[in-house]
């Protein structure tokens, strides 16, 4: 009845993953994009900026290894070169995701998909036009850079623009202090640039746990980046970004300027409303728990629905939609999506901040162990960072773990596990830790939730 079974619209980290699992199903799957397959984040966004935090990471620590015996002369960084290592790695994880495509007879289409009728897709490629039919459609256009209209010209970037830098900016700034704009700046500082954040709010990643946030300011104070909150960015001149403080107005010397104040969902010139699909006021399309859009063999996953906008999120909602299109029992039924912020340190959460779990209603109960009484984290010079434990103080039921610290990325799988568990905090104070790790923080912040830490004052 149909050309295919499934057409997945987009190529990003919700759409491959879901077209994927479609095809593993028995189902007739097209995918279509018009870029590569990984979409921003492993073309333009996580990926390639892991990379470049990575090699960040190994600069730094070679330049301030003295302490530890280690002294490194005639270092020195090619960003050009970095930037070839880069996109071998993204091209290595593209070449993957084609042979899975490929394993699992995944139809790639090479375009762009515009929704014609409820069944049907013009598509657009280099080699002209077709008409598509399919039975079910899963829309994951992922979404794109908030420009500020006086923010313009060659050298104001966006963060796809600054991952692509060939050189080092003597002085960069960057506007906004969200995760994308301090992971961006931190790498850049530890190459070589003076580095200015410009936020027009109080503090920095406000959502986050501000004991963790603290810490993050902190080291970044520390390697150099000066931090402006409150502040407005006004206008950009002659190599200096113009700016409205508490003080007043200042003029910021910035070679180029990154603008990372969010991502708007890609709804727009889809065609949607040709198959019956609304969009809401801010982008965003409607979903019920299995992804379905109130039409009702159409489903909408990732960056486009609610919900932070995260990869892994596109990603299990992508396999969610695939599976409830099949007739599987999926739905969206988790509790906790976790967070990683690769700053230096990293930064990680998962759960409700102490602030929100008191509005839900909570009685709440906190326990912190600090990374400087850790002996893994000690030993590896990392002693910066902390795990924090938000508890229900009646049952001790884990709301939310937070954590700051080397590794930490990896750390906050254990804690969103436990959340969705239902487990308490005792659970994971009387789990066996391995010793000397970085997993023992977590270990003892939840016996600090009963006052029982051994390597910490309760």
């Amino acid at each position: 009845m149909y050309d295919v079974d499934v057409v997945v619209l987009g190529a990003g980290p919700g759409g491959y993953v879901a077209a994927i699992r479609a095809a593993q199903l028995g189902l007739r799957t097209a995918l279509i994009d018009k870029a590569e397959v990984g979409g921003v984040c492993l073309n333009c966004g996580c990926i390639p900026s892991k990379a470049l935090i990575h090699a960040a990471h190994v600069l730094h620590q070679m330049q301030t290894a003295s302490k530890m015996g280690i002294h490194a002369t005639g270092v020195t960084l090619n960003l050009a070169e970095t930037q070839t290592w880069k996109q071998g790695v993204i091209q290595r994880m593209v070449n993957g995701i084609m042979t899975l495509l490929k394993h699992h007879k995944v139809q790639l289409i090479k375009g762009t998909g515009t929704f014609s009728g409820p069944h049907s897709l013009q598509i657009t490629t280099s080699e002209g036009s077709q008409t598509l039919s399919f039975g079910a459609a899963i829309v994951a256009t992922g979404s794109s850079s908030i420009a500020i209209p006086s923010l313009q010209g060659p050298d104001i970037l966006s963060s796809t623009e600054a991952l692509e830098l060939q050189t080092i900016p003597e002085h960069f700034a960057v506007v906004g202090g969200g995760y994308i704009g301090l992971e961006i700046g931190g790498f850049l500082q530890q190459m070589g640039s003076q580095v200015t954040v410009v936020e027009m709010l109080d503090k920095l990643l406000p959502a986050m746990d501000p004991d963790c946030v603290r810490v993050v300011e902190r080291q970044l104070k520390k390697q150099g980046t000066q931090i402006l909150t409150q502040t407005k960015a006004l206008g950009y001149e002659k190599g200096y970004l113009q700016v409205e403080t508490p003080q007043g107005l200042q003029a910021i010397r910035a070679d180029k300027v990154l603008v990372a104040v969010g991502r708007r969902p890609n709804t727009r010139n889809l065609g949607l409303e040709n198959a019956g699909v609304a969009v809401q006021d801010n982008g965003l399309i409607a979903t019920d728990l299995q992804m379905r859009t109130p039409v009702p063999h159409i489903y909408a996953i990732g960056d486009i629905v609610a919900g932070p906008m995260l990869a892994h999120k596109a990603s299990r909602e992508g396999i969610i939609a695939a599976e409830a299109i099949a007739g599987k029992p999926a739905a969206r039924d988790f509790k906790v999506i976790p967070a990683v912020m690769f700053t230096d340190p990293e930064l990680a959460s998962v759960g409700m901040t102490e602030a929100e779990a008191k509005a839900a209603g909570y009685t709440v109960k906190t326990s912190r162990f600090p990374f400087a009484a850790l002996g893994k984290a000690v030993a590896s010079n990392a002693p910066e960072g902390l795990v924090k434990v938000i508890a229900n103080a009646d049952n001790g039921l884990i709301l939310g773990v937070h954590m700051v610290g080397a590794e930490v990325s990896n750390l906050i799988a254990e804690a969103a596990l436990a959340i969705e568990m239902g487990a308490v905090a005792q659970d994971l104070a009387l789990t066996v830790h391995a010793h000397p790790t970085l997993a023992e923080a977590l270990m003892e912040a939840c016996e600090g939730v009963y006052g029982h830490a051994i390597h910490a004052i309760n």
